[in-house]
């Protein structure tokens, strides 16, 4: 085809003209930018309308204010001129030229009498609001001081009375009213802090500011409602003034002070709720500061209504501060801050790491999961003068005034309950500090009428714990809060002696302020408060909900502080009915177990149950341990168990123990110690016999203990013994280990005269390499509990306390160091003056020979033993030698001991059913139940004539040889706690020959005793007690 024939190369015309789109598109721009032209025309052209009205009205203005100030002086001391003052507003000229007039000239009453006086009164209302405003302004200006006699004149009775008769105080109370309704307050307080402090001192504006701020007290009679509220302002806007007593000159000071109404504060009292809640957290600071120099010189002036209204308002206002906000260390600049929310406010500290009574503090790991949560506001600054005077608040001298002020007054009495509460939540670094102070001051009487009068009528934990949410008994929960906060306090220092004194015994003892009886009906009413805290389904309402002052969850802790205080000295010596602990008929136990077991498997897999189960305001996920706060809102079988374990039945907990354990060794893949399923995952160590503990420690440090070990022993030619492990050589070396590393003379453990365990608190005894023995030691007790083998071991009850971080009480004092214990308890008792024994807050220290002073608290050496303090001293010394001294040897131990055991499965237990899983239980041997759980061997079976014969022999025996022949052939004089049948592997007798003369030997590594065909029952008893009472034992078979 030829090139001009072909249809891509012909010419394409369009006939159509222009598009209609393109067209269309054209038009709307150009009519929207007309559209936005006229727009931008009209908006002009209002502007400059506007520009030019206000030039207008400006330059009107000016000519008004220039015709007003003419009038204004050729009139000063007119209605005309008064009328030009108000209208021209804020002219300092004007302001400052009437004020001098009016004190010059006839006085600022001249036209209150004439035919202008309705209009006077009007205008002379608003004169006075701006002569205030320009102080407030500019107080230290050439006419504040004329503004402020003018104001004084205004607002004097007196004054008003002599220039108007019977008519003034109507007038003066007419200009204070509108005053009132303006911010009078505030704006003096504005002048009075906006003069510097060292000038204010010697300012005579100060002093007529400061008698203007009480004028409105001698206006208002006191009955009527304007002074109660004049009263409220005066504490909110001038009380709360930074330092206040450093800006009052010395001079005003005592007239200041007698205008103060204190014997009718409560007029306030329906303003209470404003004056708290309308305050910033530095005013309620400088609030409490100024109001504790200026009330507590006057405490015994205070009628008890004043002093309700006192103690209550001070209450309120710690319970709207953060917590700490009164102790300088909360103020000290912070090297360096990390920006993350703490999981738990208060939470404890962890078991294994620390006790209760840790010197240090607690340092946690935590992951922040969400960074859109609300971080709490930095503490605002507070001055070096305002932290000092703070520091006195819960001095000896302040908390003995309040006591004596409060002496005999029921009602006082409540609200200074309110009172120490309130300081107690604000600041708990002093809490311990003001309950001993109370202590030392009430001798028990405190506690004793708290009790009788307040909270054993209380309905509070009647009918299994009824009533405790109920609005209704809120007033009934200061009382309980504070008796548990000062009764627990009271037991760190009481010891055993006092504890169980009666009203007719004869010890020199004091007597514990409650009886027996007292305690068993108190300790039933808090754990029926205790357990309906934590078993509430609603969790959210435990952490949200508060009830005087504190969040529920505080109250939880504080009364579980007291009940696990009162358990403990059950525990000791029981005088609480069996079964006055336990909730059983609450709870189902077959449901309370399944539940417990299912609740720390979730918690141990899921690594996320924290946010997934949701606690309010949580949104951390924390590594390691959680708190015991942490685990009751997570679950609430778990939160009985840690906190409160002897609710429920120590059998019950045990079989939940041994269930924790069963999963995580699931979880860890190992199914049966035994089991030949686990023979290829087992660690091999070798050990050489005379090296068992070196061995054992080189070897076995970096071993998983909680899988199987096979053990193999190495005889003294360096050869392996025959034989393969199937638990009874590893028992064989577990005994053997145990013996001698808990053995005193190595040097790392001490016993007490009850032959008890302690770690050597000798400073060799925290070496690096001596902390690494410690972790050893832990982590192979770990073990034995782990696989339930019982370990013929006693640990001191103080030791044991802090497995649980718990703390020790005094008592325990008595079995390290009697000396000690009874110079303590000298000192508690003594009727002198103890400053005449010449103590400090120091301890002395022994080492090698060398005796060294040790400071308790910094400058300890500085401080003397006083009768108010010498409680403290108690404490500090006996925390000294039961925790602090062993400290560093404690978390090793701790630190081994929790690879194997979780600190939440021990503190189900308390420390004697810590050392009954340890040991066993210290009963009788039932020799029934082990007869039924034995296994034989051999030619024996249990109708064999010798096992007969043996087993008449064994009833025959006292305890004391029983429990020698039971450690005779498994190595632990102890039954186990659930019976024969949870030894493992089970009691055994095989024959061993027929000689007669021969004794019977024993395999304790398999729990074996071999027993000789004995022709008679004597030879067999003479043989037996031979053998278990000669010390001969194993032998190789």
């Amino acid at each position: 085809m030829l090139p001009f024939f072909d249809p891509e190369q012909k010419r394409k015309i369009n006939l159509g003209g222009a598009t209609r789109v393109s067209s269309a598109s054209a038009i709307l721009d150009s009519v929207k930018a007309q559209r936005e032209e006229r727009q931008e025309l009209k908006r002009r052209q209002d502007a400059a309308v506007k520009v030019q009205a206000w030039w207008r009205g400006r330059s009107q203005s000016k000519w008004a204010k220039k015709e007003m100030k003419s009038a204004f002086k050729d009139d000063i001391l007119g209605i005309r001129g008064l009328r030009c003052l108000v209208l021209m507003g804020l002219d300092e000229e004007a302001l400052g030229l009437w004020s001098q007039a009016v004190l010059n000239g006839e006085g600022v009453y001249s036209l209150a009498l004439g035919p202008y006086a309705t209009s006077w009164l009007t205008l002379i209302r608003k004169a006075a609001l701006l002569l205030l405003l320009s102080v407030s302004r500019s107080p230290q200006s050439p006419y504040s001081l004329s503004h402020l006699k003018v104001l004084e004149n205004l607002l004097s009775s007196q004054v008003a009375t002599a220039a108007l008769g019977p008519r003034g105080p109507e007038v003066t109370t007419t200009i204070l009213s509108y005053l009132l309704n303006h911010d009078y307050y505030k704006l003096i307080s504005e002048a009075i802090q906006r003069i510097p402090e060292p000038k204010s001192k010697k300012s005579s504006q100060v002093t007529l500011l400061v008698s203007l701020s009480t004028a409105p007290l001698s206006i208002y009679p006191p009955q009527t409602p304007e002074f109660g509220r004049s009263l409220s302002l005066l504490l909110t806007h001038i009380f709360a003034i930074p330092q206040l007593p450093n800006r009052i000159p010395l001079e005003t000071l005592p007239s200041f002070v007698s205008r103060i109404p204190i014997s009718r504060l409560q007029a306030a009292a329906p303003y209470v709720d404003g004056l708290v809640s309308q305050t910033s957290v530095e005013a309620k600071v400088h609030l409490v500061a100024n109001t504790y120099m200026f009330f507590t010189p006057h405490y015994s002036r205070f009628p008890p209504e004043s002093m309700i209204f006192y103690l209550r308002l001070m209450a309120s206002v710690f319970a709207a501060l953060p917590p700490s906000i009164f102790d300088p260390s909360s103020h000290k600049p912070a090297k360096a801050k990390a920006q993350q929310p703490k999981v738990d406010e208060a939470q404890d500290h962890a078991a294994w790491k620390k006790g209760e009574d840790s010197d240090e503090e607690d340092i946690k790991v935590v992951e922040v999961v969400d960074f859109n949560i609300p971080q709490r506001p930095p503490l605002p600054k507070i001055d070096n003068k305002t932290l000092t005077r703070l520091q006195k608040i819960p001095s000896q001298g302040h908390i003995e005034s309040l006591v004596a002020a409060t002496k005999n007054r029921q009602n006082v009495q409540d609200a200074f309950l309110a009172y120490v509460l309130g300081l107690n939540g604000v600041w708990p670094e002093r809490r311990e500090h003001v309950l001993s102070i109370l202590l030392a001051l009430t001798e028990g009487n405190l506690i004793r009428s708290l009790y009788r009068f307040e909270v054993r009528t209380s309905p509070l934990g009647r009918n299994e714990g009824a009533g405790v949410f109920d609005s209704k008994n809120g007033k009934h929960w200061p009382a309980l809060i504070f008796l548990s906060e000062l009764y627990s306090q009271a037991l760190l220092t009481m010891g055993d002696d006092e504890f169980f004194a009666s009203t007719g015994s004869t010890t020199s003892a004091i007597r514990n302020p409650l009886s027996i009886d007292e305690l068993i009906s108190f300790s039933r009413q808090l754990l029926n408060i205790a357990f309906t805290l934590y078993w509430t389904e609603d969790q959210s309402l435990i952490q949200k909900g508060n009830v005087a002052g504190y969040t529920w969850e505080v109250v939880r802790e504080k009364v579980t502080k007291c009940l696990v205080a009162i358990h403990a000295r059950d525990s000791r010596k029981p005088f609480i009915p069996p079964d006055g602990w336990l909730v059983t008929s609450q709870v189902d136990m077959r449901n309370f177990v399944q539940a417990a077991v299912l609740e720390e498997q979730q918690l141990s897999e899921d690594p996320n149950s924290q946010n997934a189960t949701g606690t309010a305001g949580l949104h951390l996920k924390p590594r390691g341990i959680l708190s015991k706060r942490t685990i009751a809102a997570l679950s609430p079988c778990l939160g009985v168990l840690n906190n409160i374990p002897f609710a429920i039945p120590f059998e019950v907990r045990v079989a939940i123990f041994r269930h924790f354990v069963m999963n995580d060794m699931v979880k860890h893949g190992v199914r049966d110690r035994h089991s030949s399923f686990n023979y290829y995952n087992r660690a091999r160590v070798h050990v050489r016999r005379g090296r068992v503990a070196q061995d054992g420690f080189d070897r076995l440090s970096e071993v998983n203990l909680k899988a199987p070990i096979e053990i193999t022993f190495i005889d003294q030619w360096g050869q392996e013994e025959a034989g393969i492990d199937g638990g009874g050589v590893f028992k064989e070396f577990f005994t053997d280990l145990c013996k001698e590393v808990f053995d005193t003379d190595r040097g790392l453990w001490l016993a007490n005269k009850k032959n008890e365990l302690y770690p050597n608190p000798h400073t060799y005894a925290t070496e690096p390499h001596s902390l690494n023995w410690y972790r050893f030691i832990g982590r192979i007790l770990g073990k034995a509990m782990y696989e339930g083998i019982l370990v013929d071991v006693a640990f001191a009850s103080f030791f044991l306390a802090k497995w649980l971080g718990k703390q020790s009480f005094l008592d325990d004092l008595a079995s390290l160091d009697p000396d000690l214990y009874k110079g303590l308890i000298f000192l508690k008792h003594y009727k002198g003056n103890p400053e005449d024994l010449s103590l400090n807050f120091t301890i002395a220290v022994e080492e090698l020979g060398d005796t060294k002073n040790v400071e308790l608290i910094p400058g300890g050496s500085d401080i003397s033993v006083t009768k108010e303090n010498r409680l403290k001293y108690i404490t500090l010394v006996s925390h000294y030698r039961l925790s602090r001294q062993i400290k560093k040897q404690s978390e090793a131990f701790f630190e081994g001991l929790s690879e194997m055991i979780d600190a939440r499965w021990l503190r189900m237990f308390n420390q004697q059913e810590v050392q009954i899983l340890i040991g066993g239980v210290n009963a009788p041997i039932d020799l029934d139940d082990l007869r039924e759980h034995t296994n034989y061997g051999g030619l024996y079976d249990d109708r064999h004539p010798v096992i007969v014969a043996f087993w008449k022999v064994a009833e025959e025996f006292d305890q004391e040889q029983r429990r020698a022949l039971l450690r005779f052939v498994t190595s632990c004089s102890r039954p186990p706690l659930l019976g024969f049948k949870e030894l493992v592997p089970n009691f055994s007798i095989r024959d061993a020959g027929a000689d007669s003369h021969r004794l019977p030997t024993s395999s304790t590594c398999v729990n074996l005793l071999k027993l000789p065909l004995y022709t008679n029952e004597r030879i067999m008893r003479e043989k037996i007690l031979q053998a278990i009472t000669s010390g001969a034992g194993f032998d190789l078979s």
